[in-house]
């Protein structure tokens, strides 16, 4: 199975999620977000095609870290790879953060997207709106997009949001609708 990378993987990150992380940046984006901070990785057509095997035999000879984040790019765009490094990541003992445009909704819905996220720890979701970006909110570029536990999600059959970086209000109105659980 083969995976197209925007970029080598990029290990001991502390801003692409809670601990030390290896990033794997995806590419290719339907979101085009304005303001976006990778806007290089939208085109599906750029980036290098690469095994998925290639990139779980690097995983493995990287040390000293908490997790991978899927990143990009949209990772959920090319899920059936990222599943299965999501995969070989736990069976190395390593967390999972996913970054997407997508929201947690959008994908539950979708039967590929669920069986990615039924292999993420932590999803955060949502499209970057450049009038809610912030510098203020830990590990997401804009207010409305959310840090979510997708394990307790799952269980619960909604959205349950990270308290600690959510803390206890909205932070913004654009999810309002859903009722969230916090833990």
């Amino acid at each position: 199975m083969k995976i197209r990378l925007a970029a080598d993987l990029q290990a001991d990150s502390i801003v692409d999620g809670e601990g030390i992380r290896t990033v794997i940046w995806t590419q290719g984006c339907p979101h085009h977000c304005k303001g976006c901070h990778n806007p290089q990785t939208h085109d599906f057509h750029d980036g290098v095609e690469v095994d998925v095997t290639d990139v779980i035999r690097e995983l493995k000879k990287i040390k000293g870290q908490d997790g991978i984040t899927l990143s990009g790019g949209d990772p959920v765009c090319q899920s059936e790879a990222c599943l299965e490094i999501c995969k070989a990541a736990h069976a190395l003992g390593l967390n999972v953060w996913c970054y997407t445009g997508f929201t947690y909704e959008m994908m539950i819905r979708n039967s590929k997207h669920r069986k990615l996220l039924e292999e993420i720890d932590v999803l955060v979701d949502g499209k970057f709106i450049l009038e809610q970006k912030s510098y203020d909110i830990d590990f997401r570029g804009s207010k409305n997009q959310r840090i979510i536990d997708v394990k307790k999600s799952l269980e619960v059959d909604r959205a349950v949001l990270v308290e600690k970086y959510h803390g206890h209000k909205q932070e913004s109105n654009v999810y309002q609708k859903p009722e969230y659980l916090f833990i």
